[in-house]
């Protein structure tokens, strides 16, 4: 399928970064104070549309990639390239290629995973770390898939249910339309610490057919926003971010001398009150991790697509935090 016309983006622009053999397609906005945007999964550079005018506004040099799997980048067959040496390695490469040695740099989702952990493999190029949705995770003694399956038993996780290759991408793919109405537009649970069991019943179903179906979409996300998305996953497939998921434990391995650090760079974590991401990990996992953590935003209500469904709330919150830190390095 052709690539389509992407919904603008205020004041960005679409250029390519070569790195490592691969290329980034990044959205590109505004002049200043660098700031690196790394989406999470399934999402895109798009997934900051509302973040990317505010902080550029501030006076900020913004750039949001399509990250290395996922629309209009590079997508590499080999399931080693998304290992986090090459994730971490991509983000530097876009501060190199604008000339710049450090940056604010902030991640949601998988991409908060990315950051925490670039704040700890290159901490001299980390002015700043934003976590969004999922907190700053130690090292822990098992190799994470190992650990997943000794909490988990026999019940269904899709952390695992991605490891198979050709499985879930068959399974995310068959109908891109539904997969992504229902990650994005489905209710979230109201965050009480009750989890739906059904989700993780040992029943034989696949991932998608798990996910509740909406009636409709939430007010937050249009439908030219829906379908912006549907377009993109229908052309490139979900196996490059799924990839990501098939490194946890190569991740671990190339990781063992981070274990007992600590970050020590500026940070801030921002994440939804009803994400269940956070019933699983709640910000509290972060307690004698981050040194200099400067606050954590729980926004009321909102689930895990934080920054898409209250951006007042997000940008309000990055643009202080940028701002101070821009104001101690001056």
């Amino acid at each position: 399928m052709p690539d389509a016309p992407e919904p603008a983006v205020p004041g960005a622009r679409r250029r390519a970064v070569a790195v490592d053999g691969a290329e980034l397609s990044v959205l590109d906005a505004g002049q200043g104070f660098p700031v690196v945007l790394s989406h999470g999964f399934p999402e895109l550079a798009y997934s900051w549309r509302h973040q990317i005018p505010a902080l550029a506004g501030a006076g900020c040099r913004v750039l949001a990639p399509d990250q290395r799997g996922y629309g209009r980048s590079s997508r590499p067959a080999a399931v080693e390239d998304y290992d986090i040496v090459h994730l971490t390695r991509d983000l530097r490469a876009l501060l190199d290629d604008i000339g710049e040695e450090r940056a604010v740099f902030v991640g949601h989702d998988w991409g908060a995973i990315v950051v925490w952990q670039l704040a700890l493999l290159a901490p001299e190029r980390v002015a700043g770390v934003v976590g969004m949705s999922v907190p700053f995770l130690p090292r822990g003694e098992l190799p994470p898939t190992q650990r997943m399956r000794q909490v988990m038993g026999d019940a269904f996780f899709y952390m695992l249910y991605f490891q198979q290759p050709g499985v879930a991408d068959a399974d995310l793919g068959r109908d891109t339309a539904t997969t992504m109405t229902r990650l994005l537009g489905a209710a979230m649970p109201s965050g009480d610490g009750a989890p739906d069991t059904a989700m993780f019943a040992a029943d034989g179903r696949g991932f998608v057919e798990r996910l509740p179906q909406p009636d409709g979409l939430p007010g937050w996300l249009a439908r030219h926003e829906l379908d912006h998305y549907v377009a993109e996953f229908t052309r490139t497939g979900f196996t490059g971010g799924i990839n990501w998921y098939r490194n946890l434990d190569r991740n671990w391995e190339l990781t063992a001398h981070l274990a007992g650090a600590e970050v020590e760079a500026p940070a801030l974590f921002i994440g939804g009150s009803s994400d269940p991401v956070l019933l699983m990990t709640p910000p509290t996992v972060m307690d004698g991790w981050v040194s200099d953590l400067r606050g954590t935003v729980l926004v009321d209500g909102a689930g895990h697509w934080v920054q898409q469904e209250r951006p007042d709330e997000v940008n309000a919150a990055l643009v202080g935090f940028v701002e101070a830190i821009r104001a101690e390095g001056s």
